[in-house]
């Protein structure tokens, strides 16, 4: 169940609202409309008056809700109206008129318009106009002339929704922590179905407003990536010419008077006003190249893999900018994929984005490495290749994710860690759309049986514990064929089948056989170590008969890849 406040001002604010809710609606969506509830149980209903003008009664109404407003004259308020719609789940059952009354008395009392047995409470009608919501509309003058005590009412507003649902068998829904983005309206939703969209103008704009923050590295270049997707930019400048935020509309979405429908970045979400934007892009500016540079695929990958770590060990302001670079890149590599599965990525990204939003600060500094490598491949469209890479990338951001869902539930994040699930489901579909073609590629070049058979030996001495089961997944030959790959680059396979293990646990890898043909693929594309380097290397993983190649235990966190000299033996 869900409930949303609106306030109004004006002085026929009270009767366009009660005109809103007792006409036909916008689109004529509104069927019977009727009250069900009101402040003294016999307010006139202008849906049940059948031997008087409507538009009268309405009047009427508006007239007698209005009444303590009125009475103060000059000292009334300049916020008089108070509208609540509460809306029920889809699947919950079809409530009553009564249980429609029993909601609204009890939403207005929890959010100090009505308390309960308060005769000089503010004057409240609840109207139905549809099977499964009603709006609450009130005024904000009690009938002794006081105002309400309405401290905090979105959120007890909010509680009592919570306990309704327990109370009445409905849907639950999970507890919120004030950061979500402003959901449409109804009006919104309306408009967009008789435009023949699934998705209201809000959405897209914030859509693409996330895409252009995580792709830009300077906030001119924002601004200009938003004009290149279709995006109106209007800046709002102050008395010095200084930029103070901005607004974005979609061309021709048009208000009843043909003007742009605007909207601040604010409105779209919390985290997108300019001043946000702004700080966010300051941790994101490029450094000066001082090496070779390394493939941006492998750079994001291996960046990805180190936000479990950071969300089992470091802080909660560096966990929280981890999240908010995982959503960017998620935003981003629709971009980057392949049409089949550009449809599952936006819907990965959209529900996640829920996920990337709390009350913690983010340390966004921690993620530059994850932000400018995604950046990089939007600048780079070579780099996308044979679709790889988006695999690498989407094998480490599942695993990414699902400790993102834990780290909320640790932190009683309800609606952040069902956001995360959810993310979770879609990115497991598109993962299958962009790896599966890949893998199977790999596994059709998989080397002969001897060759196979060294690999095999390599891995159970490496890998005692996950051997059995790496052997036997599907992606064994893939795996056989990337380490294939990497010997004859020049790479020792025994060697790099260590350093992939060493990387982190394959204890919560769905299957372990894929997880390492993306991590064998990463190492085999680098450089090839020279003659020296591998006899060195040769020396250093020198050990006894039946010593595994890499610790036993190894730990759950993603670790920084060492040299093979270095590592614990």
């Amino acid at each position: 169940m869900i409930p949303k406040i609106i306030l109004g001002r004006g002085d026929r604010a009270t009767r366009r609202l009660i005109g809103y809710l007792c006409g036909p609606g916008s689109a004529n969506e509104h069927t019977d409309p009727h009250l069900v509830a009101s402040w003294n149980g016999f307010a006139p209903d202008p849906g049940r008056s059948p031997h008087r003008n409507p538009k009268d009664v309405e009047d009427q109404l508006a007239s007698q809700l209005d009444q303590p407003v009125k009475m103060l004259g000059d000292k009334a308020p300049a916020t008089t109206v108070w509208h609540c719609p509460v809306r029920a789940a889809p699947e919950d059952p079809i409530l009553t008129d009564a249980q429609w009354a029993d909601i609204a008395r009890r939403i207005v009392a929890a959010a100090g318009i009505a308390p309960e047995g308060d005769e000089e409470a503010c004057r409240w009608v609840a109207v139905r106009h549809a099977d499964d919501h009603i709006h609450i509309a009130a005024t904000l003058v009690r009938q002794d002339g006081r105002r309400p005590r309405r401290d905090h009412d979105i959120r007890a507003v909010q509680r009592e929704a919570r306990q309704i649902e327990a109370d009445l068998g409905l849907r639950r829904l999970n507890p919120g922590d004030g950061t979500a983005a402003k959901r449409p309206t109804s009006k919104e939703h309306f408009k967009a179905k008789r435009q023949g969209q699934d998705t209201t103008t809000r959405e897209i704009l914030r859509q693409r407003v996330r895409r252009a923050v995580a792709a830009a590295s300077t906030e001119a270049e924002f601004f200009a990536l938003l004009e290149v997707t279709g995006v109106n930019v209007r800046p709002k400048t102050g008395p010095s010419g200084d930029v103070l935020g901005y607004s974005v509309a979609l061309p021709g979405d048009l208000n009843k008077h043909g003007e742009p429908v605007w909207f601040s970045g604010s409105t779209l979400a919390g985290d997108l006003s300019l001043p946000k934007i702004r700080h966010r892009l300051t941790t994101t500016s490029p450094e000066p190249v001082t090496a070779r540079p390394a493939d941006p695929w492998h750079q994001a990958t291996a960046a990805t893999e180190r936000i479990p770590h950071h969300l089992t060990h470091s802080n909660d302001p560096i966990a929280q900018g981890q999240l908010v670079a995982l959503g960017g890149t998620l935003d981003l590599l629709p971009l980057t994929a392949p049409a089949a599965a550009r449809a599952e990525l936006e819907r990965a990204a959209a529900v996640f984005e829920r996920a990337t939003r709390s009350r913690i600060t983010a340390d966004a500094d921690s993620a530059r490495v994850l932000r400018r490598s995604v950046q990089t491949i939007l600048r780079t469209p070579a780099a996308t290749r044979d679709g790889a890479g988006l695999a690498m990338l989407l094998d480490a951001a599942l695993i990414a994710v699902a400790f993102a869902r834990h780290w909320h539930r640790k932190h009683q994040h309800a609606q952040q860690e069902a956001a995360a699930q959810q993310a979770l489901a879609h990115l497991q579909t598109a993962y299958a759309q962009v790896a599966t073609p890949v893998l199977d590629d790999l596994a059709r070049r998989a080397p002969g049986i001897q060759t196979k058979q060294r690999y095999a030996r390599h891995l159970q001495q490496a890998a005692p514990d996950h051997a059995g089961r790496i052997l036997q997944d599907p992606a064994w030959d893939a795996l056989a064929t990337a380490l294939a790959d990497a010997e004859t680059a020049g790479h020792n396979p025994a060697t790099l089948l260590d350093q992939a293990l060493g990387q982190r646990t394959l204890d919560d890898a769905r299957t372990p056989a894929r997880t390492l043909t993306w991590r064998i693929h990463r190492l085999g594309q680098r450089h090839t170590p020279s003659p020296l380097a591998q006899a060195a290397v040769a020396r250093s993983t020198t050990r006894r008969p039946g010593t595994p190649m890499h610790p036993p235990t190894a730990t759950p966190a993603v670790a920084q890849q060492q040299p093979p000299h270095m590592r614990r033996r």
